[in-house]
């Protein structure tokens, strides 16, 4: 998934920078802006415990599943429904599930009849983020996955596997430049072709994982642990708009949308830190109150924080410092359209080793 702010191009440099500053006896790594899920995976497969968090409700369901979700999905209670399931092996069960949904007939569902253009062209917004046939596809799918689980055929770890495959399977087909915060005039190439959902990959371990789905200075009440990888927004671009398609689709609530992309509410999602007047407020109160040995902040040169910033608040809690790395520039539209002209950005990674 084409992400704002993905660590995937950067994770060596984390994991080789985060390694010259710990110590070996740590078990315990907090991902708490975890966005899709990248840095918390990879030090998943690391062999640490997890603990991750996100106020998007769409990223705590990706979190949900590529951290929460451990063991092998038996799915044996669809066995009446889809034949011949449970005589596969276990391994080979989600990609038969995902099969079968992808074989449903299509249903005029919430996303067709607002975000597709043969359902809300006589709504006074026609909107066109998928094609007619994958968006009745996307509500075909998404209705059966919850009648599944009202109807205690999925647990909650295939539930979330599944609304996980879907989120990543649509997206895919998505008719935007990139996020969600507009739609293209014309269906492109790649929004043409045929939704199929593919099974999102299942990483296994021995370790219980938490997942959490708060604003993080409460979330840091709860826990302890050994490293603390924090990754806020840097600037005032709010995720909730920007991908407001996947969370509509991850609750399939039925909310109350508005405007030219229809967008739905969101203010109880804001984030303090696209806010410059409060982002230092909230980043204080967070480092003060984190129970770990070490805090790790991966901040861009161009954040609302000033690296002074950073490091008075940081250097509070113990040793600070930082490493840095050049990376390409997250690209969501144009590049004449984009507020900033160069083309690639120095990343920080900030760390603090708590007194």
């Amino acid at each position: 998934m084409n992400y704002i702010g993905s660590k995937l191009s950067l994770l060596d440099f984390l994991e080789e920078s985060i390694n010259k500053v710990v110590d070996k006896n740590c078990h315990t790594f907090c991902d708490l802006f975890a966005g899709t899920g990248a840095v918390g995976v990879h030090f998943k497969k690391k062999g640490y415990k997890i603990i991750a968090n996100d106020i998007q409700y769409y990223s705590y369901v990706l979190n949900r599943h590529y951290v929460g979700n451990h063991k092998e999905l038996s799915f044996l209670k669809l066995s009446d429904e889809i034949y011949n399931l449970d005589k596969l092996k276990i391994e080979d069960r989600s990609q038969s599930v995902c099969d079968y949904l992808s074989s449903l007939v299509g249903k005029k569902g919430f996303i067709y009849k607002n975000y597709c253009l043969g359902g809300s062209i006589n709504e006074g917004e026609p909107r066109q983020y998928f094609s007619d046939s994958n968006g009745m596809r996307c509500d075909a799918i998404r209705q059966k996955i919850e009648n599944w689980k009202d109807s205690d055929l999925i647990n909650d770890d295939e539930y979330y596997f599944l609304i996980t495959s879907l989120i990543e399977s649509i997206d895919k087909q998505a008719n935007t430049a990139s996020v969600y915060g507009a739609f293209l005039k014309n269906l492109k190439k790649s929004a043409q072709n045929d939704m199929v959902l593919k099974p999102a990959k299942l990483f296994l371990n021995d370790q219980e994982h938490e997942v959490f789905n708060e604003d993080i200075n409460e979330v840091l009440k709860k826990i302890s642990g050994d490293i603390l990888y924090l990754d806020p927004p840097y600037n005032q671009r709010q995720y909730a708009t920007n991908y407001h398609m996947l969370e509509t689709i991850a609750k399939y609530d039925n909310p109350t949308i508005h405007g030219k992309t229809g967008l739905r509410e969101y203010q109880d999602k804001k984030s303090r830190y696209c806010s410059s007047s409060q982002v230092k407020s909230a980043f204080k109160d967070l480092i003060l109150k984190a129970k770990v040995k070490y805090i790790f902040l991966s901040y861009n040169n161009e954040g609302l924080m000033s690296l002074d910033d950073i490091k008075e608040i940081m250097g509070l809690r113990g040793k600070y410092g930082f490493f840095t790395k050049e990376y390409n520039r997250f690209k969501a539209d144009k590049s004449e359209n984009r507020n900033y002209v160069a083309s690639k950005t120095l990343e920080y990674l900030h760390y603090v080793i708590c007194d």
